[in-house]
């Protein structure tokens, strides 16, 4: 075999990921709201990209025009050096203009800025009100500091003992304090702490919920209520009420106090019936209108003389390149919009009985579905889906909620996987507690519907509901 250098030269195709399309792929990805962070961004650093108000006034509206009509004419002296169509660029009026097309008027709302604390800046505060030695306060902010999200001590007291150079004691004696501060249940080694914490604070230490987790921890734990009622000798109804009354207590009480703000859902779509339709509209009232700055048409036409430091050539090179991306962009912005648009319109056409008629009749979709019927790739319906939401008549939902998988029926058609979700979570809600449903038993009651559905996936949608088994389901009375 011959093993020589050479040189060959060969053809083939091959997708290039340029930066402008990388950009254009994130701007179709990002919701809303971070469009509008892009897009000022953008401004800062595209001189020829301007910001407009929605509404002009008429002394702007008569200057355009008259710019109109000035630009109509031939420049006096043409610029013989380079040859560029500037009318590709500078469109006339507001044609040059990107205008979301949200026509509703919308109450505008300040947000107000709300200050939170963290759990240990809390009890920190606490703990300053409290008259401590300065050892046990310098125990107390290590303790403080080693608890977790849920208010928990994660590090045993021996190991903190340990550190500190201190009696195991001391520290126990400590924790006991931290123990008592609000919210209760702070400082708990274990759930079963944790709970007995909040009892003794409610002034239940004497009551059969105390003595429920205190003694038979186990058992409640695995609702054998018919052995806890045995051994105290107090009726089943009795053990029932009283872990009802347990399953009001807190096991995570560190989330009461978070330092994260809560997450807000700003609807990139909106959908509104008319009549016997439903119209798409874009939520895009919070998204700059973008033009070309007209300030440069004298510099392009030739009309003014660019800076003395640098040439003529170079500045018209520049403002090209910017002119470029300033139309590359706007003309970006407004196929993104015609793309979600397009998109949301094919879902409605595919869930119209939902719109109409409810959850129960969400039918099975796809996103190589959605793809196939708007003749586009399958990929770029994903990342319009992506972290966005709709409003709807019936509610806000995220746009994947109308994509899932399909089950079988008797009938031939598909249902979708949400509507056996809402079947199964009726069922529950239905169902005899002293006698509830096993999953075998939602999958046959299933089956008298219609629909073919095994019992493991019966389980699987009953866990993505956070439904618990039959066997934690059952009360007594």
């Amino acid at each position: 075999m011959d093993m020589r250098p050479s040189l060959h030269l060969q053809q083939k195709q091959s997708l290039v990921m340029t930066p402008r399309l990388q950009q254009a792929l994130k701007l179709l990805q990002v919701p809303t709201l971070e469009l509008q962070a892009i897009l000022k961004q953008e401004m800062l650093q595209n001189p020829l990209l301007e910001e407009v108000d929605e509404i002009l006034d008429e002394e702007e509206i008569e200057r355009e025009g008259s710019a109109d009509e000035e630009n109509n004419k031939e420049p006096e002296d043409p610029v013989e050096e380079e040859a560029v169509d500037w009318s590709e660029y500078l469109q006339d009026g507001l044609d040059r203009t990107y205008v979301p097309s949200s026509e509703q008027s919308v109450e505008f709302l300040e947000k107000v800025p709300v200050t939170r604390t963290s759990l240990a800046e809390n009890l920190l505060e606490q703990l300053h009100f409290l008259s401590l030695p300065p050892d046990a306060l310098r125990i107390a902010e290590f303790l403080i500091g080693s608890l977790d999200d849920r208010g928990w001590l994660v590090t045993p007291v021996e190991d903190v003992a340990s550190m500190l150079g201190v009696e195991v004691d001391a520290v126990e004696k400590v924790l006991a304090v931290v123990q008592a501060m609000e919210p209760p249940g702070i400082g708990a080694r274990d759930l079963r702490e944790c709970l007995l914490i909040q009892l003794d604070a409610r002034g239940d230490r004497d009551q059969l919920s105390w003595k429920l987790i205190h003694d038979h921890f186990d058992h409640l734990v695995n609702r054998r209520f018919p052995e806890i009622a045995r051994v105290l000798k107090v009726s089943a109804e009795e053990v029932q009420a009283a872990a009802d009354a347990i399953a009001t207590l807190n096991p995570r009480p560190g989330t009461a106090i978070s330092e994260e703000e809560p997450r807000y859902v700003t609807p990139d779509l909106l959908v509104e019936r008319v009549d016997e339709e439903y119209v798409v509209m874009l939520n895009d009232r919070h998204v700059p209108r973008l033009r070309i700055s007209s300030a440069y048409e004298s510099v392009i036409r030739g009309k003014k003389k660019p800076d003395a430091t640098t040439t003529e050539k170079e500045t018209r090179d520049y403002i090209k390149d910017r002119l470029a991306s300033a139309k590359w962009l706007i003309q970006t912005i407004e196929q993104r919009r015609r793309t979600m648009i397009k998109v949301m319109e094919c879902i409605i056409r595919e869930q119209r009985e939902f719109f109409d008629r409810g959850i129960a009749f969400l039918r099975p979709l796809t996103l190589a579905a959605v793809a196939r019927q708007i003749d586009m790739h399958e990929s770029t319906v994903s990342r319009v889906c992506s972290a966005k939401y709709v409003q709807t008549p019936r509610g806000v939902f995220e746009l994947k909620f109308f994509f899932s998988s399909g089950l079988e029926t008797d009938d031939g058609e598909d249902v979708s996987a949400r509507t056996a979700k809402d079947i199964i979570r009726t069922l529950i809600d239905e169902e005899d507690k002293t006698d509830p449903l096993s999953d075998q038993r939602i999958a046959e009651l299933l089956h008298e519907r219609g629909l073919h559905i095994a019992r493991r996936t019966v389980a699987k949608y009953r866990e993505q509901l956070s439904i618990l088994p039959a066997r934690f389901r059952r009360r007594v009375a």
